[in-house]
């Protein structure tokens, strides 16, 4: 119990959620404040310094706020968030609070949300497969332990239900502690209770930690979520050894509260608005993932971002690809003919998938199966674009075939209504659409394996 405060008087002017205190002695970034005006209290933390004037972001917003009779009391501590195994389980809001807003009383530790950088000597190569249960990610795009893989989704494409149903399916297959740490910024409330019913009743509720984010919170909480997500995350993986999935949705959010914040601090923007500084911030979140040696546990990243007018060069969606390991795309014209999930596989890419398939790890055929795949529908994709041109009439009975084999592919393999597949049933899968191919078109798999494949 503090028997002194130290308080500050000199308020400076108010800028949307910022607040600027003159006078301030030894004031430090990210100290934690407590704001209060007579009618109710607030919290803070000190977002720059310049000599003795601090500039305030107001987790609660400035509404209501005067500059006459506010005081800022000093906390003299850090942002921080509640770790312990009972978390799991839990469904917190941005700022790590229960579902009644009241702190988490009983835990084993409170750990500063700024995170600890991995020592590079130190950091391990992503390896071993993760099973998301959808065969467009496990076959063709492997996601691999320590990997950060975002998803691109234009606006009005089911991002949030691709979401849950990887939170719902996701797993390792080798015999270790799996978590999944879920992180939701900016969101309604109707999908925040979309989120918590589809948690609760398929029960992916009990193997997770959950922060909801709301879109009538504020910005400065909306940039504290992922950090409270990802210092839990880095609590189970590095401290209890577990194999942690990091799902953050929606990245567009994150950065257009970045945006806000920025703009109240009067800062020169940069494209379209954005802070210059935006890289190096999307950077300090996503380089959290990762694997230690030395350390059993493991942090996978799958950032959701939605991309405004299905615009891949817009600075979020460009500047998260910079620095991630690929991508997932949901495609529009998927979504139009009813197939879930909607993921296009020709622009989506996993960079790291090499170093979790193969031998020992999937299948030995794995990486062989991904390249026929995408060649085969390239190909019939081409031919369906022609088809409009030439008419039937116009192509051959091999031309007709690859038509054949790519609306199999999409029916049977892409389409999935929601249902968990196993490797063994995605492969088996692929077989299946292959069948409508002669041997000969199959080049890019081992010949034994063609010659052996059931008709």
């Amino acid at each position: 119990m503090k028997l002194y405060r130290e308080g500050y008087r000199n308020i400076a002017g108010i800028a949307g959620p910022l607040l600027f205190v003159r006078g301030v002695k030894k004031g430090g970034y990210g100290e934690l404040v407590t704001v209060e005006d007579g009618k109710r209290t607030r919290k803070g933390q000190i977002l720059q310094v310049e000599g003795d004037l601090c500039v305030i972001q107001l987790f609660d917003g400035a509404m209501g706020l005067s500059t006459g009779d506010t005081t800022v009391w000093m906390d003299r501590d850090v942002v921080k968030v509640p770790v312990g195994m009972n978390l799991i389980g839990k469904i917190l809001n941005g700022r790590g609070l229960d579902e009644r807003g009241e702190e988490i009383l009983f835990c084993e530790d409170r750990i500063p949300v700024s995170g600890l950088p991995i020592n590079p000597a130190r950091r391990r190569s992503p390896r071993s497969f993760i099973q998301t249960g959808i065969s467009t990610i496990d076959v063709m795009n492997t996601l691999v332990k320590g990997q950060k893989l975002p998803i691109f989704a234009g606006s009005g494409l089911p991002a949030n239900e691709v979401t849950t149903q990887i939170v719902r399916q996701a797993k390792v297959r080798e015999n270790s502690q799996f978590l999944v740490v879920f992180a939701a910024m900016g969101i309604t409330k109707r999908e925040s209770q979309y989120f918590i019913e589809s948690f609760k009743n398929t029960g992916a509720i009990e193997k997770g930690v959950f922060f909801l984010n709301l879109a009538s919170d504020s910005a400065a909480e909306r940039l504290l979520t992922p950090r409270m997500a990802l210092t839990v995350a880095e609590y189970f993986a590095f401290q209890k050894g577990y194999d942690v999935l990091v799902v953050m949705t929606d990245m567009l959010h994150y950065c257009n509260a970045l945006r806000e914040i920025s703009a109240a601090r009067e800062e020169v923007p940069g494209r379209r608005g954005y802070p210059g500084y935006m890289y190096s911030d999307l950077a300090d979140l996503y380089e959290r993932a990762g694997s230690i040696d030395g350390s059993a546990g493991s942090i996978t990243q799958i950032p959701i971002i939605t991309m405004p007018d299905d615009d891949m060069t817009h600075p979020v969606i460009d500047l998260s690809g910079y620095i991630t390991e690929g991508q997932i795309v949901l495609g529009r014209d998927l979504h139009d003919k009813g197939i879930f999930p909607p993921i296009d596989v020709l622009p989506s890419l996993s960079r790291l998938m090499n170093k979790g398939i193969g031998k020992d790890q999937t299948v030995d055929y794995h990486r062989a199966m991904a390249d026929q795949l995408y060649s085969a529908y390239a190909k019939a994709r081409e031919l369906i674009k022609l088809r409009l041109i030439v008419g039937d009439d116009g192509l051959t009975e091999i031309e007709h075939r690859y038509i054949a084999f790519g609306k199999s592919f999409e029916e049977s393999f892409i389409d999935q209504r929601g249902g968990d597949r196993n490797l063994e049933d995605s492969l088996e899968e692929a077989w299946r659409a292959l069948r409508a191919l002669p041997d000969q078109e199959l080049f890019k798999l081992p010949q034994e394996m063609v010659s052996r494949r059931e008709r």
